[in-house]
């Protein structure tokens, strides 16, 4: 196989509209019109010449420079080894979750915190409990977990009900190891952000709980030992 430096691992779409671009704002407003409702935070030149890099949330898109063709996947530096996507992705990340600010988690602080990590939990989900079962052990291990909601069945499910009832309680932390014991909790409603939570997880790639975002906003899906965690997390 010839070697080449860059790699692109993508889907192609086609625009329908026949017309040429020449310029970013005329990209911005064909994209704008193929994703209506996406919010685009910036387009620029991307590594491989005729690309543009589109960043819209926590997603990034490669469009070409007319503006006729949009593509969606993982662009590599095959000789310094590198996802450049990737790298790119956790940055985005980074800023979804400092935009939706700690005051919408249930944080767990390590004594003497090394690492930070953001988890995707579903109340009722079996390694969610396990994981959470083992908190004192990542928080031994200077790890501080900041939990998000990501009820599986949906809004209007058990879980999300369970979800809502944990975030208005009085402790917060203290009803969410009670739920995760499967402890029965007064039911309560208040204004929340499972709904944030849940779209914030979608737009992330959500394909099951727990999902780990590490403080570089790299994604580790499903449990995490603590010790095995705190070694990844080192590594970093």
């Amino acid at each position: 196989m010839k070697k080449i430096s860059h790699i692109l691992a993508l889907t192609l779409l086609a625009f329908t509209s026949p017309a040429l671009f020449a310029d970013e704002a005329a990209i911005k407003k064909a994209l704008s019109e193929f994703m209506p409702g996406g919010q685009i935070s910036s387009i620029k030149p991307a590594e491989i010449n005729g690309l543009y890099e589109v960043t819209v949330g926590s997603n990034i898109f490669y469009a070409s420079e007319d503006g006729k063709y949009l593509l969606q996947g993982q662009l590599f530096d095959a000789e310094a080894k590198k996802n450049i996507t990737e790298t790119k992705l956790g940055n985005a990340r980074k800023l979804q979750l400092d935009k939706l600010g700690e005051q919408k988690m249930i944080i767990f602080k390590a004594p003497i915190s090394k690492y930070m990590v953001s988890i995707f939990t579903d109340i009722d989900c079996g390694y969610c409990r396990k994981l959470h079962s083992e908190i004192d052990q990542y928080m031994a291990q200077g790890i501080t977990v900041r939990y998000m909601f990501f009820p599986r069945a949906g809004k209007g499910s058990d879980s999300y009900k369970k979800a809502v009832s944990v975030w208005c309680a009085a402790d917060k932390a203290k009803a969410l190891t009670a739920a995760k014991k499967g402890e029965s909790l007064d039911s309560k409603t208040c204004e929340n952000p499972v709904d944030e939570h849940m779209a914030l997880g979608e737009e992330f790639g959500m394909n099951g709980t727990p999902m780990i975002v590490t403080q570089k906003g790299n994604i580790l899906p499903g449990y995490v030992p603590a010790q095995q965690l705190a070694k990844v997390l080192g590594s970093e």
